[in-house]
């Protein structure tokens, strides 16, 4: 089953998916990667003995201060340098 659903993107995210003939499945896969992320870093607190609930996660979320526009920068290049060391990763 599928849903239609409209959101509303940054300009480069949107000119990135302009470039994908199946931007849905683009957007499918990094949301089903960032889920699969997520339950990674909850397995491997739940094995450290962490007991994770709602209302915690609630709580983390707003203990941090968003990401700033020069960390984003970073972790683009970061990503893009580890993209162009994989075999094909510089196309």
């Amino acid at each position: 089953m599928t849903r239609r659903i409209t959101v509303s993107l940054p300009d480069d995210v949107a000119q990135y998916l302009d470039k994908h003939p199946n931007s849905s499945a683009v957007v499918a896969d990094a949301v089903r990667a960032r889920m699969e992320r997520g339950a990674a870093v909850a397995a491997a607190l739940r094995a450290a003995g962490v007991d994770i609930t709602d209302a915690g996660i609630d709580a983390a979320r707003g203990a941090l201060p968003p990401f700033t526009d020069e960390q984003r920068a970073g972790f683009r290049a970061w990503h893009a340098s580890k993209a162009a060391e994989k075999p094909g990763g510089d196309r």
